[in-house]
């Protein structure tokens, strides 16, 4: 992948939180600022909100780490081409 980098200048308490925000919402900072160029440039707007969206507490956070290493290890459920296969298979399982 081809990449080019960016330096900003900013308060340093500003990068921390900005970092533990990322963090908490299971991405880095980078991939938030790469987030907002491409918006940036499909929309040619620049929009800032003023709210707090709801943050994954350190269970759901948990759980997903432990979804993506199962994930990556090849552990799930198979992939089915009708919803009837589908049931079939959740039913063979207990659930």
């Amino acid at each position: 992948m081809n990449t080019a980098a960016i330096y900003i200048k900013t308060q340093p308490e500003v990068k921390k939180q900005a970092q533990e925000v990322a963090r908490q919402m299971g991405l880095s900072l980078s991939a938030l600022v790469n987030g907002w160029l491409r918006q940036l440039v499909k929309t040619k707007t620049v929009t800032f909100k003023a709210e707090q969206t709801e943050i994954p507490n350190a269970r759901f956070r948990r759980i997903l780490r432990q979804a993506d290493k199962d994930w990556k290890a090849g552990k799930g459920s198979p992939m089915f081409d009708n919803a009837d296969d589908a049931i079939a298979y959740l039913e063979k399982i207990g659930i």
